[in-house]
Formats: structure tokens, sequence, C-alpha cells
């Protein structure tokens, strides 16, 4: 039987490497859950000067997607809970989010909204770290 032992620059790499994906993981948390919330609350009116794509979509689409950005957000923390539950849970998410992500970055670059394109783009750069590094 073999053990590993870390040395203590490869143990404090290890260490920071854990607090980056916390910390990416309660950026992309705080972010989806209040993107959730504000499609569940806001009217459509102003959804859709905040973002031009609520104008194309049913109230209902808006809403649920609302209901899915929060749950994702949610499973991105479930490791807190329980890492042997919790992992499956925030890898599932970091997907359907990396998914989600893509097809809004698409959406926001045809319709030429620079803004809202980086923000995507800025999400995609810190969910994709995530996801990679905790999947082991």
């Amino acid at each position: 039987m073999t053990s590993t032992t870390l040395t203590p620059r490869s143990r404090a790499k290890s260490d920071y490497l854990n607090l980056t994906l916390w910390t990416f993981q309660g950026w992309i948390a705080m972010f989806f859950i209040a993107a959730g919330y504000a499609k569940l609350t806001e009217s459509m009116e102003n959804l859709t000067v905040l973002m031009h794509w609520p104008a194309m979509a049913s109230v209902n689409f808006v809403r649920g997607l609302g209901v899915v950005e929060m749950v994702l957000a949610l499973m991105v923390l479930s490791p807190l809970v329980s890492w042997r539950f919790g992992r499956p849970l925030l890898l599932t998410a970091s997907v359907g989010l990396l998914a989600l992500q893509t097809i809004m970055l698409i959406l926001h670059a045809m319709e030429l909204n620079v803004g809202l394109a980086l923000t995507n783009l800025f999400l995609i750069a810190i969910t994709a770290p995530v996801l990679w590094f905790r999947r082991h």
C-alpha cells in the first residue's frame, strides 16, 4: 500500500487552488441567484430594457429560466453540505451553467450586445475551471 505525501510547496499550491475554486463557486452562485431572482420578480418590460432577448420569449420561459438558474446556483454550493453527495451536483450544475452561458454568449454576440457578451465570457472563464478541477 502506497501513500502520497504532499510537500509544503505542493500543499500550499493545492490550498490556493481550492480557495480559488471556492471563490469562483461563490461568485457563480451569487450571480445566478441574483439573475434568477430578477427573472422571477421583475416585470417583462424591465427585463426587456436590461436584456433584449426577453422580448422574444414568453413570460413562462423567462420565469422558468429564472428558476433553473437559481437551482443550478444552489447546486454549485452543494458541496458545502456534503462533498460526497454535493460533488456530483456541482459537476452537473457546472455543465448546465456552461451550456446556458455558451448559448447566451452566442445570442448576445448575434445581437451585438458587447457588455452582456463579455459578462458571459467572464462567467465561462470562471465556471470552466470549476468543472475542470473539481471533476477529480
